[in-house]
């Protein structure tokens, strides 16, 4: 095989750099503007120093606004103390959402000015639909709406399922800039475009302006990743190593590709980062990339040098061997790969709602916990 996984990364944290340092996604972010940075974060120190290096969007989900609130517990312990008093009549899951927005609107105004800047384009912030909807479109569009309201640059996460789809051309007739979540295939990204291009030609027809809609579907690599180590190990297949990982970066490169001949006027998005590849083999792309800042920080450590590579498919030897071996993977790269109406039963679908079904119960839990501590 021609191309192998570079270990030259560590799951040990890496030093952050000063600021002011030259880094390599700031050098990335410079040569190849097309290829938006996005911080998979919406904690506002990371993103503050994630905007150093050149980010121009941010996102938030249950895992991620979990983390953020515990990163920060005195300040969201006496928040949510003082909204509980400002609404005594509401229960945990409604101050626990209430702090979500509350963080992402103000995640949102750090990126105002490349909202500007980018009339749209970028400079968003992602909030997600409560994934206790996920089975109701019309709840999903009404918090949608609500969501948008929040601030200027808002761009809300819905699920690509099967309901998820139906709720996004309705959402995006209503004026909503859409990032598809929990999607991990060619065929779920290629249903958020056509969905989304289903209802900017609906405001076209009546006339409503659409120039400041700038959605994208997400491709969760890493998720997809996962899901498929964990199949072969459970059917006991031996595959080489260093093959899996690519998985979730041929289906980024492919459902680019298909995107730039269909002339979607929705980016793919890259996601859920496991390895440095689903970031180093996408530059160039007219896509937006969005990893953690501990991948930002562990990059910019390496000083990777990050060419573009978005037209480097990637080795047939590899993608041959997937596809012979691990049978969701062409599932997950061919455009025709699944149904709409097979979305919701793939696996890495059902393990990701899963998780962020827990984590909006332990964002209950914990607001429970500052509203009603245990006796001592």
């Amino acid at each position: 095989m021609t191309q192998t996984l570079d270990e030259t990364t560590t799951t040990a944290p890496a030093p952050t750099l000063a600021p002011g340092v030259e880094t390599a996604l700031g050098r990335m972010t410079r040569a190849f503007p097309q290829t938006a940075l996005w911080n998979d974060s919406a904690q506002p120190g990371q993103l503050r120093r994630s905007i150093e290096f050149g980010a121009v969007g941010a996102t938030c989900n249950p895992v991620i606004a979990l983390a953020a609130v515990r990163a920060d517990l005195p300040r969201w312990t006496a928040r949510i103390r003082q909204l509980a008093d400002e609404r005594p009549a509401a229960g945990e899951s409604e101050l626990g959402w209430a702090v979500v927005q509350e963080l992402s609107v103000d995640a949102a105004a750090l990126l105002e000015p490349a909202f500007e800047a980018h009339q749209g384009r970028n400079g968003r912030l992602s909030i997600q639909t409560s994934p206790r909807l996920h089975r109701d479109a019309r709840a999903l569009v009404e918090q949608a709406v609500q969501f948008d309201a929040l601030a200027p640059n808002i761009i809300v996460k819905i699920p690509a399922t099967a309901t998820g789809i139906e709720a996004m051309e309705e959402a995006t007739y209503r004026g909503v800039s859409i990032n598809a979540t929990v999607s991990f295939t060619v065929a779920q990204a290629v249903a958020v475009a056509e969905a989304v291009e289903r209802g900017v030609q609906r405001r076209e027809r009546e006339g409503l302006p659409v120039e400041e809609l700038g959605s994208v579907a997400t491709i969760m690599g890493g998720r997809l990743d996962d899901w498929l180590k964990s199949t072969v190990a459970r059917a006991g297949t031996l595959v080489d190593p260093g093959v899996l990982d690519w998985a979730g970066v041929a289906a980024l490169k492919r459902a680019h590709e298909i995107f730039t001949e269909r002339g979607y006027r929705t980016r793919v998005l890259s996601a859920a980062f496991r390895n440095h590849l689903q970031l180093t083999e996408l530059v160039g792309g007219d896509l937006v990339v969005s990893p953690p800042f501990d991948w930002q920080d562990r990059i910019n450590a390496n000083d990777l040098d990050l060419p573009s590579r978005i037209d480097v498919p990637v080795d047939p030897e590899i993608i041959a061997t997937l596809e012979r071996l691990v049978p969701d993977f062409r599932r997950a790269h061919e455009p025709d790969g699944l149904s709409v109406e097979e979305f919701e039963a793939f696996g890495p679908t059902r393990r990701t709602l899963r998780q962020f079904l827990a984590a909006d119960a332990e964002l209950e839990l914990l607001v429970r916990d500052v509203l009603v501590p245990e006796p001592r």
